[in-house]
């Protein structure tokens, strides 16, 4: 120990500590361009995936109308046959769909939904049941719920 320390209490050396220096706090910003080009992609990436998300909801905003509507029918086949009328209307141009009907309207449901099932005795159901008394049908509410769900929007030709 050299004589400036030798002599002293230990309070005393711990007083004559210089206290030490912080370094200056480190930046959270990026120091080069890449990172800023980088962050822009990602929000534009992710204003797009917003904007797809919004418009895919808002054209499939009558499949979830006609799904509650569905729920409130009690498998009555005259009006689930009024339903998907009305919601192949939505979906598709009107010149393409007012003018079906009989088998050439179950042939369209078929061919919208991947042959589901529509010209089955269960499909016959939708175009006979508005000309007979009411009689519940739990298979024809099964297919017009499919239909509903799986119809593509693109008739394949």
């Amino acid at each position: 120990m050299t004589e400036e320390y030798s002599g002293k209490s230990l309070t005393e050396l711990l007083d004559m500590l210089v206290p030490i220096t912080e370094p200056p706090a480190i930046s959270m910003m990026p120091q080069t361009i890449g990172w800023a080009f980088l962050g822009g992609a990602i929000a534009l990436l992710g204003a797009w995936a917003a904007r797809r998300v919004i418009k895919h909801r808002a054209a499939n905003a009558y499949r979830k109308i006609a799904l509650q509507n569905l729920e409130h029918l009690q498998d009555d086949p005259a009006q689930i046959a009024v339903l998907l009328r009305r919601t192949a209307l939505a979906a598709y141009p009107r010149n393409r769909v007012a003018g079906l009907y009989g088998n050439e309207w179950l042939t369209f449901l078929d061919r919208t939904s991947g042959n589901c099932g529509f010209l089955s005795e269960t499909g016959q159901n939708l175009i006979s049941a508005p000309y007979r008394a009411p009689k519940p049908n739990k298979d024809v509410t099964k297919l017009a719920r499919f239909w509903i769900n799986k119809h593509q929007s693109e008739v394949p030709q």
